[in-house]
């Protein structure tokens, strides 16, 4: 079920609309961060178009708002002060990162439903390769049981989620992954959770390209969070 925002504006699909982005290579983390910064901004005082960002980064980590500095056991690569909620979580190439710069006050003004969403839409998406996906208390991001390998009591994430909301208008998103090297986790513990691991579509068998999961994230992008301001979100 879908958490429905009480007081959300619906809002003619001329009046805003909803740009999507899509980089082919690795976008450097402070340039992403430089693009969504500027985008809320405009969003803001502006009335700019809303933006979905379809990324890869080069291998990095990034550390939120609850990081908890022991859990950063090996600085292979950059670590990033990200600003928005969470742990330390990792990025690179093979994990699609979704960046979403929405307008909360059109969509309800409810920060803890429109974090629902965010796992909902990567339930949905991963619905559509055949996985399922589930929320656990406590445990941010979305997992799945690993039942690919008879082994159904263990649980391995797949998908993370990290937002920061400055006057309404969302920053940072949630990542999915699709096929990246997991041996990277390993200089971190994960969104701070050392008894349980990470695993990817590849793992689970899965052999869809980055273009399958962009449709497949699209798709479920508009079961998810278009119905909620009335909009063109293709």
């Amino acid at each position: 079920m879908i958490c429905q925002p009480q007081n959300a504006v619906a809002v003619a699909a001329t009046d805003r609309g909803l740009e999507w982005r899509v980089d082919d290579q690795p976008v450097d983390y402070p340039q992403a961060l430089a693009f969504m910064e500027a985008r809320a901004d405009a969003i803001r005082k502006e009335g700019a178009p809303e933006c979905v960002w379809l990324l890869e980064h080069p291998p990095l980590y990034t550390s939120g708002t609850s990081t908890k500095p022991a859990d950063l056991l090996n600085a292979r690569f950059p670590v990033h002060v990200a600003g928005r909620g969470g742990e330390y979580t990792y990025h690179g190439p093979g994990q699609r990162i979704c960046y979403t710069m929405l307008d909360l006050k059109l969509r309800g003004q409810d920060v803890r439903c429109f974090v629902h969403r965010l796992e909902e839409w990567i339930i949905r998406t991963l619905a559509m390769f055949n996985v399922t996906g589930e929320r656990r208390e406590g445990r941010p991001g979305v997992w799945v049981r690993r039942t690919d390998i008879n082994a159904p009591q263990r649980e391995d994430k797949i998908a993370a989620l990290g937002v920061r909301v400055r006057r309404w208008v969302t920053l940072h998103g949630i990542s999915i992954n699709l096929e990246p090297d997991l041996d990277h986790y390993n200089g971190i513990v994960p969104c701070g959770i050392s008894e349980h691991g990470v695993t990817s579509l590849a793992e689970l068998g899965i052999t869809a390209t980055m273009t399958d999961l962009d449709m497949a994230l699209r798709e479920a992008f508009t079961m998810v969070f278009c119905d909620d301001r009335k909009t063109d979100c293709n």
